[in-house]
């Protein structure tokens, strides 16, 4: 297993994919490059992915919170995300969440289990093989500079479709 961080989400528009953007935390950009990891994202999926790293605060509970609510009141906590497999550009992962000292393992949406491990601070892994098979090589031509990665990268993703990853 690699540890993964967001390094950006990607809102595109209503009617077209955004992406939510992982890369490995042990390649964070040495010599000038690195790896990435989209994941294609519905809108509402990306909402809750944006609430969360924007630290954006609503009136009624989002229902990623809501979930969280309910996990606490069950004396259960997310313990960590697993993304375990890729197949025709669909992402699956397991949420494992700990409850009276057992792990609980569950069959989830990357996008929600990524959106509930970032609210509790928790690790987002990526098993080795699906690192291999569903990244892309990303070379940063200046010195490390976020703003302008995630405008480069942003510009990549304008001409490329959900079709790509396939």
């Amino acid at each position: 297993m690699v540890e993964l961080k967001v390094l950006t989400l990607i809102v595109t528009g209503m009617g077209s994919p955004s992406f939510l953007v992982l890369q490995p935390l042990e390649e964070a950009v040495s010599e000038g490059k690195s790896r990435v990891v989209p994941i294609c994202v519905g809108p509402n999926e990306a909402l809750g992915l944006g609430a969360v790293l924007e630290d954006a605060k609503f009136t009624r509970p989002m229902t990623h919170d809501l979930m969280l609510d309910a996990l606490t009141n069950l004396d259960a906590r997310v313990d960590h995300v697993l993304i375990n497999d890729v197949k025709d550009g669909t992402f699956f992962a397991r949420l494992c969440l700990a409850q009276h000292g057992r792990l609980i393992d569950l069959d989830a949406r990357p996008s929600d289990a990524i959106a509930l491990a970032l609210r509790q601070s928790c690790p987002v892994y990526i098993d080795e093989a699906v690192l291999e098979k569903a990244s892309f090589p990303y070379l940063f031509n200046r010195p490390y500079d976020e703003e302008a990665i995630v405008e480069d990268f942003k510009s990549f993703l304008d001409g490329v479709s959900p079709d790509d990853f396939a």
